[in-house]
């Protein structure tokens, strides 16, 4: 559409079809964030599983504390795919809210000119993902895995610390996080780049999104 051409108002009856739009994204998107839910919850309860193995008796190994961060690695990475998708319903959702709702209740001009629509209608006709796939990971690590990353790393920590006797020394320690061939210095360093990765990810999806705030160069940008 070239850009120059003004689009005339909407008639009572397109403004109806916006409406009933927006419901259905609104629809999309409560649904997409019910399957974010689904899959911490999975997290959670493996989580709690490992918890209950490791420390159901003094004896007990740390290793279902380790293992289940592989699974809580395969919902991290699912949950972020799933929430690139709600952020498609989300910000048609916003953009509506933002172009055509506020003005319309607060001035009754849906500002045309500004071409806000032609922005959506490029979004319909060719959609795509607003936020890469590692800005999600780092978004639902903010948002829930933190937590969750945090009480599996105390977990098994506190795992070594206290089974089958209170930790004596640091050499003990590693004796104790050895696995199989793997020496305990392997073991722990392997958990520390784990932990930290994930950190890292978080902080530079954090960072980026204040960065896309301050700094918008579109303002007719969605994600």
């Amino acid at each position: 559409m070239d850009n120059l051409t003004p689009r005339a108002g909407l008639d009572s009856a397109e403004m109806g079809v916006i409406a009933h739009l927006y419901r259905g994204e609104i629809y999309r998107s409560t649904l997409w964030r019910t399957r974010l839910d689904t899959t911490t919850n999975w997290s959670v309860v493996t989580l709690g599983v490992a918890l209950s193995i490791a420390y159901s008796s003094p004896q007990a190994s740390p290793l279902p504390l380790v293992l289940v961060g592989i699974l809580i690695v395969f919902f991290l990475m699912l949950e972020a795919r799933r929430y690139r998708y709600f952020n498609v319903w989300r910000a048609r959702c916003r953009w509506i809210e933002l172009h055509f709702m506020v003005p319309m209740l607060t001035e009754g001009d849906l500002h045309m000119e500004e071409r806000w629509q032609d922005r959506l209608a490029e979004d319909y006709r060719r959609p795509s993902y607003h936020v890469s796939m590692w800005t999600a990971v780092g978004r639902r690590i903010r948002r829930n895995y933190f937590w969750i990353l945090l009480i599996q790393t105390i977990a098994y920590l506190g795992k070594l610390v206290v089974h089958p006797e209170p930790l004596q020394s640091a050499g003990e320690l590693l004796e104790r996080a050895s696995i199989g061939p793997f020496p305990g210095w392997l073991v722990l360093g392997f958990g520390c780049f784990y932990c930290t990765s994930w950190g890292a990810i978080a902080l530079w999806s954090a960072r980026s999104d204040a960065e896309r705030a301050r700094h918008r160069s579109d303002p007719l940008g969605m994600g």
